[in-house]
């Protein structure tokens, strides 16, 4: 919720002052329910102080239980009781509560393609169903009442797991582009707040790459720019946002520093050639100042930094860079999560039950999305069993991972209010903030023959380029405009017939509007903006993902930049489009020459308006 918002400030209060719901005479959202499902009215758990409560727990937790808050895994199923079968062959059993009993977890993560996001009822359900999972034994209270983190990655804009009515944002680049701490820093608060009331406690953002190469696959518009010190500016601002004023648990990433690859550590292993010089300069600001800001977690990167460690290990398994770097140089003392062990990046080397050995020994003290549960639960066992791994050092990762839960209310408040999802989840009041950020960002790169704005009451439009989607909502933003609009989706890879069919309806047409998404990688994308520019009609480019594409479509003089696909990113277009709101969006990123990068086309800082 944004910062005026009551309900904000009251947890905001108890979460920076160590003070208790109790203590203030505030009822927060779990004890209005009653404690959540079985959880008795009034309990209020980790009260205590944050000390006594994580030294007591550690005095009566079992190794296993001690091992499980390592690990936080991806479940199957809409709901925490029903079987879901894609889970047995993962876990040995079907339901997500008995995921979570089987192996004591520390946390689970959503996603849609685990079918764990739909409405926010579906949400809170989930996440009540799989806290009283982790509070009770099937039988009644569990002698330790250890709450779950429940995380996520809703970083806004291309990497957003909840959609509407949750309250959407265009992504990092695009803040970078607006130029405002204040905007970012509300970004988060109301993706925190809103995750907080559906019960998603640990947002996996913001992402504290800086984007220093266009080619970069993975990383491009989830960075905020390419300048470090604007991306670290945003980066604390965010984890102002996220934590103090949203209530969540943050997490920056890819330590240390994901910006400079052209490799998908997804599906390969990148190695970052930057001398530490360069990893000072450019990489280190964002991770600095969120540490300075008081980070929870810093999630690893699964590549190879030779300048920080010559040993050929990716970053996840690198004590050098974990220890030695993040923990002892630069201080950190939270918790260190692993990128998802499912990733090829970390996996070339070692199997899978070593990998979750070596990343802890490396100093990680969370282990995300091994793909080999049993095998790396017991491998970690094994390992504390034999001293591999000390049962001290194994204590100081629980530790970490139990301070963050207490600290940041999970301890106190593990439950959600079904009740409140109403007064926090895409309100009138976040919605309007949303629109009011995203005006902000979109830019204007050219606009040569002063095409924009546009009259569009009237006129015919052509709406065309990648995304169906896309091309649904920009059509009918320019409709409700007045406008006599066709719109012809082309994808990513238009054919030769496609292009024609579109540049017959631009021969028609008064104006076109062409969405681009990675032309820089798309032959076919690109000879359709220059057949569409053949018939003499004013074509307006509009680059939905990577600004970058502006360099390979030869002289496109009427070219904006969204930074993002979101229909909240479409909608700002249309008012932009239509000036109805005066551009302001001023590029994050320097745009080089297609056919010599050393050159910049348009520098950093660039953006038109009228």
């Amino acid at each position: 919720m944004s910062r005026s918002n009551p309900t904000s400030i009251t947890r905001r209060t108890i979460l920076t002052s160590g003070l208790t719901a109790a203590a203030l005479g505030v009822a927060g959202p779990a004890l209005a329910s009653g404690g959540g499902p079985g959880g008795p009215a009034g309990r209020k758990p980790g009260t205590g102080g944050e000390h006594g409560w994580v030294t007591s727990r550690l005095a009566r937790m079992s190794l296993e239980q001690k091992v499980g808050q390592l690990f936080v895994q991806n479940v199957y199923g809409t709901d925490a009781t029903t079987p879901d079968e894609r889970n047995v062959p993962l876990y040995g059993v079907a339901s997500p509560a008995e995921v979570v009993r089987k192996y004591h977890l520390g946390g689970v993560i959503y996603f849609a393609w685990t079918d764990n996001v739909g409405s926010p009822e579906q949400v809170v359900a989930l996440s009540n169903g799989l806290q009283h999972a982790a509070l009770t034994n099937g039988h009644g209270r569990s002698k330790v009442e250890i709450p779950l983190q429940i995380a996520i990655d809703q970083e806004g804009g291309l990497v957003t797991r909840i959609g509407p009515p949750a309250t959407q944002f265009p992504g990092a680049m695009a803040l970078g582009a607006g130029r405002s701490a204040d905007d970012a820093r509300t970004a988060a608060d109301i993706i925190g707040s809103e995750l907080l009331a559906m019960g998603v406690n640990t947002d996996f953002a913001p992402v504290c790459d800086v984007n220093v190469n266009p080619l970069n696959p993975v990383i491009g518009t989830r960075s905020f720019s390419s300048d470090p010190q604007l991306a670290a500016e945003l980066a604390a601002a965010q984890v102002l946002g996220f934590q103090v004023d949203g209530g969540v648990a943050a997490s920056a990433k890819h330590f240390p520093g994901h910006g400079d690859t052209d490799t998908d550590s997804h599906v390969a292993f990148p190695i970052i050639t930057h001398t530490r010089e360069q990893w000072e300069e450019l990489d280190a600001p964002p991770f600095r100042a969120a540490i300075e800001a008081g980070i929870d977690m810093i999630m690893t990167a699964h590549l190879a930094f030779p300048a920080l460690d010559d040993s050929g290990d990716p970053a996840t398994l690198s004590h050098p860079i974990l220890t030695g770097l993040l923990r002892e140089e630069l201080g950190f003392d939270g918790v260190i999560v692993t990128d998802a062990l499912n990733m090829e990046g970390v996996r070339e080397l070692y199997g899978d039950a070593e990998v979750a050995v070596r990343a802890l020994l490396a100093g990680a003290d969370q282990l995300l999305m091994t793909p080999a549960m049993d095998e790396a639960y017991a491998a970690v066992l094994d390992a504390v069993r034999s001293g591999r791994l000390s049962r001290q050092e194994l204590d100081t990762k629980v530790a970490r991972v139990l301070r963050l839960k207490h600290r940041r209310g999970i301890v106190a408040s593990p439950y959600a209010d079904p009740d409140q999802l109403d007064a926090v989840v895409g309100t009138p009041e976040h919605l309007e903030l949303a629109d009011g950020i995203t005006d902000r960002t979109t830019t204007v790169v050219r606009n040569d023959d002063a095409v924009l704005p546009l009259a569009v009451g009237g006129s015919s439009v052509l709406v065309t380029g990648w995304g169906v989607e896309t091309t649904t909502v920009l059509a009918a933003e320019m409709q409700a405009r007045g406008a006599q609009v066709t719109r012809r989706e082309t994808g990513a890879t238009p054919s030769a017939a496609t292009i024609a069919a579109a540049v017959a309806d631009a021969e028609n047409a008064d104006v076109v509007v062409v969405s681009t998404m990675n032309a820089a990688g798309s032959a076919a994308q690109q000879h359709l903006v220059a057949q569409l520019r053949t018939t003499g009609t004013p074509v307006v480019v509009v680059a939905v993902r990577n600004p970058y594409d502006v360099a390979h479509l030869g002289d496109a003089p009427t070219y904006v930049a969204t930074y993002s696909y979101s229909p909240v990113a479409l909608t700002s277009l249309a008012r932009v489009l239509t000036g109805e709101v005066s551009p302001s969006g001023r590029l994050p990123v320097d745009i080089p020459m297609a056919d010599d990068p050393e050159q910049v086309l348009y520098p950093f800082g660039h953006g038109l308006t009228w």
